[in-house]
């Protein structure tokens, strides 16, 4: 009989080269080489050529893979280790599914299967063989073949990694079949097997997968927090994140995130092409050339998906290379001039069908719909918009508004316009529930560039009708739908608020100008800011409370004697409905060129004419240019809409940035502005009295501030004053919580950058909006008394982020705030008679109109610091 012979010392070091072949390639490949120099048996180096195989695998070197696991299942067979050889094929069957396809994965598994005899070896190829089949998106047998590697390893005594691993990719078949519950109690076994064993970077794995599941099921803040979770345990336990940055900034893009996902798709593209990995560089590729897409960068757009095509066919990964000329058609679409041919783009819509790509496939139907129509093939076009509009029911939000999308232009091109205005409605409304989901401001914010296109057709239809009722009510629908929606405070609110009195804390360092070394500072506000953002795009949507539009009865009834202006802007011209008692009327006003170029030279002829400095001719020149900007403004955009009523101006694009006291038509005129006629009625109608308390706060740095509050304590007699070291953020929120009246004068800064981040400047630093969101009952009426407070970032749909925007989302009812630089001691008499009117019962409006005339001593002024700060402040809300 002969002797058993020991096992090789180095065994176990070839075994945990493999284990470390995905998540540490370069270590794993030293590992293995060191063990291959020994003089190693073959089953050892069987194991340590597999692990090389499979690193080599992992960096996108599948030339290399082939060879060496080709060797490992050689030198095992020659061996009679036919378990390793088994083990070796099932590495094999995944190099095979990227480079040859599906079909030669699955042979390779099946030489694997006549291997292994069973056991874990056994249990581990059934899981590759899921593995493959959830790549290839056959769920069902995917499902069906982990359940299969769960009863052979349950058979086999058990193997709580290996179970572990079954079931974190048994979450991705269940993820597929949409089976949410059964895909997370999953991703929950998974965790407590790899805790047990105190594997915790598998459990960044598990966090990796539940982002995916949360992301897929529409979940967007769920996904993020899991996606972070997964980054912080891969950065602890010294694990390469893979593709996690690109999956991450996919849901940032899905969330209409586009800046932050293009520099992140920017970043990943240098970081694979460093690393040589070529296949993870495709996702890389494509994720920017979508992003740079979005962001109206065609040129990028084409020249990357072309390069993540042209590398996906050399790899023989056929799935990638059709996704990635489904890419390049959108950009040739978007980019005009040479079309894409109509035989180009159908070839492409059938590659993304039969690969599984099923929300691309209908983006690409409807371009092949349009191409068809324009050549006058109308039943090819009915055909492909059919098939698009099936799916107009199910799927993610994207999906769905997509279909809704084809609905529409099919029932336009069959002349049922009301058809199609119904069907513009429906997929407004599902854009509605996606934006209700999601808790955070600047994703909320963004998220209506996925329904731009659509919220186009229904304006170009209401247009079209000639209805100025109907142009009215598709504007309201496609305006400003984010601030419907109060943001949500995150769910780790004590957290948020310890990194936001740290983000305080640095930033005073900063401005004190004592710092030495100020590049640390500079680095750990970046790091906190990313941090404060982060946290907060965890929190979920109420869904609830979403600010309804009025009837136009109820509106009507609302506005008494005002005007109600809304303004439009479609193919680079302005148009304007007004609403009043009488019927609404449509304005054609001009191109909103002109309307910019106007804007921008009244902005900064104000804005230099509140820094008081210059000649008495420079400062009469600037005057000039001054006086001449705002006729031509007033003559565009109310010289049509005459009349003296009080009015209601909604604004769009760069309007929003209108100083409007400063044109003609509004020198003697109460005036005030709003982001939407559905949030102006909700801030007029507010059943809310007053009563409440007043709070008077002053920030450093305002040479007339402390004066400010004093004197207005004195027409406040019981008013909170909060002056000096007193002025502390946490006091002033504690103080602003469900106050009557708040009137907080400060520097402000416009973060144009980050508008989350636009602040007040407090004792101990900034008052952002993040803060500003952690009020429970926002104060009813605000004056802001700095510079640049009512400013706000403008996105698609007229959506805005800034100081004011966020108090009006949260329910405050007015605000009084400048949208340009004023001088300090003009702004303090201003604001005095501002709140003496105020206290006299006059509606805001009206205070700041009869102030505003009261210190300038004449309608329409622009020479004087009065004048520039009279015209600078705005009433914004109800008015």
């Amino acid at each position: 009989m002969t002797a058993a012979a020991s096992p090789d010392p180095s065994l176990p070091s070839a075994l945990a080269a493999v284990d470390l072949a995905y998540s540490d390639p370069e270590r794993a490949r030293r590992l293995a080489r060191s063990v291959i120099t020994k003089a190693a048996t073959p089953e050892v180096v069987a194991v340590a050529e597999r692990a090389l195989g499979m690193a080599a695998a992992a960096s996108g070197d599948f030339a290399e893979a082939l060879r060496h696991l080709t060797t490992a299942v050689q030198v095992a067979v020659n061996a009679h280790c036919f378990t390793r050889a088994g083990e070796a094929h099932t590495s094999l069957a995944y190099v095979r599914l990227l480079t040859s396809g599906a079909d030669a994965a699955l042979r390779e598994l099946g030489r694997a299967d006549a291997l292994l005899d069973g056991g874990a070896p056994a249990a581990r190829a059934q899981m590759q063989r899921g593995l493959i089949l959830n790549e290839i998106r056959r769920f069902a047998e995917a499902r069906g073949c982990l359940d299969h590697a769960l009863l052979l390893l349950s058979r086999a005594g058990g193997d709580e990694v290996l179970e572990g691993d079954i079931r974190n990719n048994r979450a991705v078949a269940n993820r597929g079949l949409r089976c949410w519950a059964a895909a997370h109690a999953d991703l929950d076994r998974a965790e407590a097997l790899y805790d047990s064993r105190g594997l915790a970077g598998r459990t960044a794995m598990v966090y990796h997968n539940r982002g995916f599941v949360d992301a897929v099921h529409g979940d967007l803040p769920a996904a993020l927090a899991a996606f972070d979770a997964a980054a912080e345990r891969y950065e602890r336990t010294g694990m390469h994140p893979g593709l996690l940055p690109v999956d991450r900034a996919e849901v940032l893009l899905a969330a209409g995130l586009v800046a932050e996902a293009r520099s992140a798709a920017e970043d990943a593209v240098d970081e694979f092409a460093r690393q040589r990995n070529a296949a993870d560089l495709i996702r890389a590729r494509l994720l920017l050339a979508d992003a740079a897409l979005v962001d109206g960068d065609t040129s990028i757009a084409r020249r990357e998906a072309e390069r993540a095509r042209r590398s996906a066919q050399r790899q023989s990964q056929l799935r990638w290379a059709a996704l990635a000329g489904y890419t390049r058609l959108r950009a040739q679409w978007r980019a005009g001039g040479r079309r894409p041919t109509l035989a180009a783009a159908t070839r492409i819509t059938a590659e993304l069908a039969a690969a599984g790509w099923a929300v691309q496939a209908v983006d690409a139907r409807l371009i092949v719909a349009r191409i068809a129509l324009s050549l006058g093939r109308l039943d090819l076009a009915r055909g492909q918009l059919i098939a698009a509009g099936s799916a107009r029911n199910t799927g993610p939000a994207e999906l769905r508004v997509r279909a809704w999308h084809a609905e529409a232009i099919l029932r336009r091109s069959a002349g049922d316009r009301p058809g199609a205005a119904r069907a513009v409605r429906a997929g407004l409304a599902i854009l509605d529930q996606f934006q209700a989901s999601l808790g955070a401001t600047d994703m909320r914010t963004h998220a209506f560039a996925h329904a731009q296109d659509l919220a186009r057709l229904g304006m170009e239809l209401s247009i079209e009708s000639g209805r100025a009722a109907s142009i009215f009510a598709a504007a309201e629908r496609g305006r400003a739908g984010a601030l419907r929606f109060r943001p949500a405070r995150p769910p780790d609110d004590v957290e948020l608020a310890a990194e936001l009195a740290e983000l305080r804390q640095v930033v005073t360092e900063l401005r004190s100008g004592h710092v030495a070394a100020r590049a640390p500072l500079i680095a750990r506000q970046r790091v906190l800011e990313l941090a404060v953002r982060d946290r907060a795009r965890h929190a979920a949507g109420s869904g609830n409370g979403a600010v309804r539009p009025p009837s136009r009865a109820a509106l009507r009834d609302a506005l008494g004697g005002r005007t109600l202006v809304e303004y439009i802007e479609l193919d680079g011209d302005l148009l304007a409905v007004a609403v009043s008692a009488q019927r609404p009327t449509f304005h054609r006003l001009g191109p909103v060129a002109a309307a910019e170029r106007a804007l921008d030279a009244l902005r900064t002829g104000l804005s230099w004419l509140a820094l008081g400095v210059g000649s008495a001719r420079s400062s009469a020149a600037v005057t000039e240019v001054v006086e001449r900007s705002a006729r031509e403004l007033d003559e565009l955009l109310l010289g049509p809409l005459r009349g003296d009523s009080p009015l209601v101006i909604v604004p769009t694009g760069a309007l929003h940035a209108m100083p409007w006291s400063a044109l003609p038509s509004c020198a003697n005129r109460t005036v005030c502005v709003a982001p939407s006629a559905a949030l102006w009625h909700r801030a007029a109608t507010r059943s809310r009295t007053s009563g409440g308390a007043v709070v008077l706060a002053h920030g450093p740095g305002l040479h007339h501030a402390s004066d400010e509050v004093n004197a207005l304590a004195q027409i406040y007699p019981n008013a909170t004053p909060l002056s000096g070291t007193a002025a502390r953020v946490a006091s002033l929120l504690a103080a602003l919580e469900g106050a009557d009246v708040a009137h907080l004068a400060a520097h402000g800064h416009f973060r144009a950058d980050n508008p989350m981040f636009s602040a007040l400047r407090f004792a101990d630093g900034p008052l952002t909006v993040y803060d500003l969101e952690r009020l429970a009952v926002p104060p009813r009426r605000v004056v802001l008394a700095s510079c640049d407070s009512g400013l706000a970032s403008v996105s698609s749909g007229d959506e805005l982020i800034g100081l004011a925007a966020a108090l009006l989302a949260m329910g405050t009812v007015t605000l009084v705030a400048a949208v340009i630089p004023v001088p300090d001691e003009a702004s303090q008499a201003l604001m005095l008679r501002l709140h003496h009117h105020l206290t006299a019962g006059r509606t805001p409006a009206e205070a700041l109109n009869h102030a505003r005339l009261e210190t300038t001593g004449r309608p329409g002024g622009t020479s004087t610091g009065a004048a520039v700060a009279a015209a600078g402040f705005l009433c914004l809300g109800a008015g």
